[in-house]
């Protein structure tokens, strides 16, 4: 029988519903980020660095560009014959089939492929985190405390700790409560949702849990072994760490890599991210053409200004278009004449010749305003503008769309404009 020391099960099955219609036709994992990554680099990168050969990636909501971005592995050195990474999506049992319905289910209806490598530890990720981290520094405080369970703990702010869940530790880091989402918080040390459990307490917590509806570790399988006496440890981490679950801390995640000295470098040489790369030419930029610090992927053309922004592979950025604080992913065309001012393009998008977006006030969003705030115009993927159109901020397009749809060739402020049969 296989034996490996710790292997790791990285869920991904999230739908990243605050991102709009970013993730509309496509899992939160899979979002292009920092103009040629996807989100799930960064963990699966993580991984390989800290000398975790055994992945497997747990999928559910439109997983068909994460399992092709996936394959089998190979730019994360992963197509292993023993081990290596294992897409794991709900699949047809002969009794009670069933989704995924919480993070803890989810690992639970894999117990067989953990139980294939008769593991000693168990790390358990999450695959929309940006962020670079050694869990083998983890494994060895883990090991080093003799704990049953350790979570990785972030301070924050104490004003925001109400936002997350919260551990309580003694001076040996040894948790001896926690909160989720506490009023009045009474530590600052955030969950990251990246725990290592000894196989042998996570399996005998699965099971035991087994029947709870929604099965999940923060509301289940910590407090669970928490109340059995097993010890759990808290590990602080330190690093540059990153939620990208809305559209404004997407926004801002991808703005920091162009920072001059970002917090968060994908230049190093020592921690690399690695992805699956297109076969694609080189970045061509034209005569008479501006760009300041913004990152440009391979293949992209610019005939015109680029300020301040993360562009995709594959981008086309014509004549007289100014593009500034944007991300615009992968094979987008922008037509000539363009304005873009804080614009977020999904990727297949097709903009007509003279389009200027992010005009005017900010007005709230009249159908999600929780979603598209902070000023920023949202294009879902394959969507198609008309040249001539004026698209005002806290707005969102999504669909092939033509001058009919449009008053006066503008959408104002706040407005959403899906067209039906594009759901969100």
């Amino acid at each position: 029988m296989v034996k490996k020391e710790m292997i790791a099960m990285l869920l991904a099955g999230g739908q990243g519903s605050r991102l709009g219609v970013l993730t509309s036709k496509v899992a939160k994992p899979a979002v292009s980020f920092g103009g040629k990554y996807r989100i799930i680099d960064f963990p699966l990168s993580n991984c390989i660095n800290s000398g975790v050969d055994t992945v497997g990636v747990l999928t559910q909501y439109q997983p068909l560009r994460l399992n092709t971005h996936i394959g089998i592995g190979i730019p994360w050195d992963l197509d292993r014959n023993i081990g290596g990474v294992t897409v794991l999506p709900p699949y047809e049992k002969s009794a009670n089939s069933e989704w995924y319905t919480g993070t803890a289910n989810a690992i639970y209806q894999n117990l067989d492929y953990m139980e294939s490598f008769n593991p000693e530890y168990v790390l358990i990720l999450s695959g929309d985190h940006i962020y670079k981290m050694d869990y083998e520094v983890m494994l060895d405080f883990h090991k080093e405390k003799g704990a049953d369970v350790t979570i990785a703990v972030m301070p924050v702010p104490i004003e925001e700790a109400k936002r997350f869940g919260i551990m309580i530790t003694d001076d040996n880091r040894q948790i001896t409560d926690f909160e989720e989402k506490p009023a009045n918080p009474r530590s600052n040390l955030a969950s990251m949702g990246i725990y290592i459990f000894n196989w042998k307490a996570l399996k005998e917590a699965l099971l035991a849990n087994a029947e709870q509806p929604g099965l999940d570790f923060g509301k289940h399988i910590i407090p669970y072994c928490h109340d059995k006496g097993e010890p759990l440890y808290a590990y602080e981490f330190n690093g540059y760490w990153k939620d990208v679950g809305t559209l404004n801390s997407y926004w801002q995640a991808n703005m920091e890599l162009i920072d001059i000295v970002p917090e968060f470098n994908l230049y190093e040489e020592y921690w690399k991210i690695y992805t699956r790369s297109e076969i694609l030419p080189p970045q061509y930029i034209a005569d008479n053409t501006v760009v300041e610090r913004s990152i440009i992927g391979e293949g992209t053309e610019v005939y015109g200004e680029v300020y301040n922004s993360v562009i995709g592979c594959g981008v086309t950025i014509g004549k007289g278009t100014v593009v500034r604080d944007s991300i615009i992913m992968n094979n987008t065309v922008i037509g000539e004449g363009c304005e873009l001012n804080k614009v977020i393009s999904a990727e297949n998008v097709e903009i007509g010749n003279n389009v200027r977006m992010g005009i005017g006030e900010e007005v709230e969003n009249e159908t999600d305003p929780h979603i598209y705030n902070s000023g920023i115009v949202t294009i879902g993927e394959k969507s198609v503008i008309p040249e001539g159109i004026t698209v005002g901020k806290n707005s969102c397009i999504f669909g092939i769309t033509t001058a009919e749809d449009f008053q006066d060739k503008t959408l104002a402020s706040g407005k959403t404009l899906i067209k039906a049969g594009d759901e969100k």
